[in-house]
């Protein structure tokens, strides 16, 4: 089982939300999902991203593989650096 750490939209017509969930690489984009790890929501001003650092990090250390957009919100909120640091002292 591939899991990967994606966006599952959520929201009305034109206001999108989404969830960053850790779901099988099989699933459909917006169906079943393992577990919620945080939230992004584009729509406010500036980018709003809520993540349980403590969730991504227990996914990556288990070889989760974030998508392209997950990537980018994990290394901005600097989840990517703690646990390329992690990978290393192991």
């Amino acid at each position: 089982m591939a899991v990967k750490l994606r966006l599952k939209r959520m929201g009305a017509k034109q206001k999108p939300f989404y969830r960053i969930v850790a779901a099988d690489s099989r699933f459909p984009r917006d169906g079943r999902f393992i577990e919620t790890v945080g939230t992004y929501n584009p729509i406010k001003g500036q980018d709003q991203v809520v993540i349980d650092e403590e969730k991504a990090l227990k996914w990556l250390n288990n070889g989760a593989i974030p998508t392209d957009t997950v990537k980018n919100i994990l290394s901005n909120a600097g989840i990517i650096k703690k646990y390329n640091d992690n990978k290393k002292k192991n």
